[in-house]
C-alpha cells in the first residue's frame, strides 16, 4: 500500500491480535511487543518507507512455538574469549521460588539457561545511548517513583551489562542513561496500541489489554543495509489487571517480579525478540512466570543476541 494512495493513513491505527500501532511518518518503523499471560508471542512491526510503501511483520514470524525453532547461534561457542571461561555454569536449572510451580514444571524439560543458545533479534539498534524517563503515574508493586527508577535501572543495566551466571563477560556496547521523572506517559493506550510518539522514552504503569502483563513500543528510523536506528522506546506495566512485587519470597502468590519483567522489556528496547516454547529458561521467553526472579539473569541465547547486535 502506498501512503499517498490512502488519504489520512498517517495517524490511523492498525491492530493485530489485541495489539496495535499508529501509522508513523515516512522512513519510520513502529513496533509493539507484548508479554502475555498465555505465553504466546504478541506484537508486530509496521514500516513506512521513503516512497510511502507500508509493510508489516508479525512477531510470530520470528519463532515457531510448536517446536521452538527460533533463530539460534550457528557456532558452537561464538565470540567466546578466555575471560568468558573463568566461571563454568553448574548445568543445573535455577531454583524457583515457592509459588512458581508452573515455571519449574515447564523449565525442567527445557535446556538450562546457560546451555540454550536460541535467540531472535529485530531490525533495530540503539546506536548511541538510550535516554529514558520514569512517568508520574502508578508504578508496579506500588513502588514510589524513586524505587521504580532503581528497579527499572537495574533491569536496563542487566541488558547493557550482559548480566549472566554463565561466565560470559560483558562485550556489549549498548548504553543507557536515566534522565529524570516526567509528567509524560508511555505512548501506549489501554488497548495496547502504540500511539503517536512524544519524543521521550518513558517507563510507567497503567492499563493494557486483557492478558497483557507488559508492553514495549519502539520507534526507529530506517537505515538501509544496517539495523534501524532507535529513536524512542516506551514500556508500560499493566498495573490495572495484574499484581507485581520487587521482592518475590516464599509467600509470593499471583505476582510478577518487577525486575524480571523489566529486564525482558529492556531486551526489546535494545532490539531483542521473543523466543518460544522449549526456551523457558531464557529472559526473552514469551512468558514471565509468577513469583520468579529467573528472568533477571540472562541466559546464553540472550547474551548471544546482544553480541550479535552490539
Amino acid at each position: 500500500m502506498d501512503i499517498d494512495e490512502c488519504w489520512g493513513v498517517v495517524g490511523r491505527t492498525v491492530t493485530y491480535d489485541d495489539a496495535g500501532v499508529t501509522v508513523p511518518e515516512r522512513e519510520t518503523t513502529v513496533s509493539v511487543h507484548t508479554l502475555n499471560t498465555d505465553g504466546t508471542a504478541g506484537g508486530f512491526s509496521l514500516e513506512v518507507a521513503a516512497d510511502g510503501k507500508v509493510t508489516y511483520k508479525l512477531e510470530e514470524e520470528n519463532l515457531d512455538p510448536a517446536d521452538g525453532a527460533d533463530r539460534v547461534d550457528t557456532l558452537a561457542n561464538p565470540t567466546t574469549t578466555a575471560p568468558d571461561l573463568t566461571h563454568e555454569p553448574d548445568g543445573e536449572p535455577e531454583a524457583e521460588e515457592s509459588g512458581s510451580e508452573v515455571a519449574a514444571t515447564e523449565a525442567a524439560s527445557s535446556p538450562t539457561a546457560c546451555s540454550d543458545g536460541a535467540y531472535a533479534t529485530d531490525d533495530l539498534k540503539e546506536y548511541g545511548s538510550y535516554e529514558w524517563y520514569v512517568g508520574d503515574g502508578a508504578m508496579p508493586g506500588g513502588l514510589s517513583q524513586t524505587n521504580a527508577k532503581w528497579a527499572f535501572m537495574d533491569a536496563v543495566n542487566n541488558i547493557t551489562e550482559s548480566y549472566n551466571d554463565c561466565g560470559y563477560t560483558d562485550q556489549v556496547s549498548a548504553a543507557s542513561n536515566y534522565r529524570a521523572t516526567t509528567t509524560y506517559e508511555a505512548d501506549i493506550n489501554a488497548n495496547t496500541v502504540c500511539t503517536a510518539r512524544d519524543g521521550l522514552s518513558t517507563w510507567d504503569g497503567g492499563n493494557l489489554g486483557t492478558g497483557v502483563v507488559a508492553a514495549a513500543c519502539r520507534w526507529s528510523w530506517s537505515m538501509p543495509g544496517v539495523k534501524n536506528d532507535l529513536r524512542e522506546a516506551d514500556v508500560r506495566f499493566n498495573t490495572t489487571d495484574y499484581r507485581f512485587t520487587d521482592n518475590p519470597t516464599s509467600a509470593c502468590t499471583n505476582q510478577y517480579d518487577i525486575r524480571s519483567v523489566a529486564t525482558h522489556e529492556a531486551g526489546h528496547v535494545f532490539g531483542l525478540g521473543h523466543v518460544g516454547s522449549g526456551h523457558e529458561n531464557l529472559t526473552m521467553y514469551t512468558h514471565s512466570f509468577l513469583c520468579s526472579k529467573k528472568a533477571r539473569t540472562l541466559g546464553k541465547g540472550d547474551v548471544l543476541a546482544l553480541r550479535s547486535v552490539y
